[in-house]
């Protein structure tokens, strides 16, 4: 089975029930084409270096996937159909991150940087 990663914005004025709804949508097309969702991470809201399509910021959703290319090709066009979704990439890497993801990690150590500040205060 190949691995690949598949991250997508979703438009910034969502909830984040509507967002988790998107990724529960995305991993029922996976598992409908005999793929499986190994995780799902949801980074949250982040501000974006440019404008697309009029959103300063949007919600950052990572799955990691296990399946043949007929998976990504199907949710890549399902991905395409949303309006919810203004941009999307999905790669092939050669085997999945154990633990966090690079963005979560940074997320804890921003907050772990904060409370120390907070604490020399």
């Amino acid at each position: 089975m190949a691995l690949y990663e598949h991250v997508f914005l979703a438009r910034q004025d969502l909830s984040q029930a509507q967002v988790d709804q998107l990724a529960a949508t995305a991993t029922e097309i996976v598992e409908k084409n005999d793929g499986k969702v190994t995780k799902t991470e949801t980074w949250g809201l982040k501000n974006l270096a440019y404008k697309i399509d009029r959103n300063r910021k949007a919600h950052f959703v990572l799955l990691n996937i296990e399946g043949p290319g007929s998976v990504v090709a199907e949710l890549e066009r399902q991905t395409r159909i949303n309006e919810d979704v203004i941009r999307y990439m999905t790669i092939a890497v050669d085997e999945h991150e154990s633990g966090p993801s690079v963005m979560m990690r940074k997320n804890e150590r921003d907050s772990k940087k904060r409370r120390e500040r907070e604490e020399r205060d």
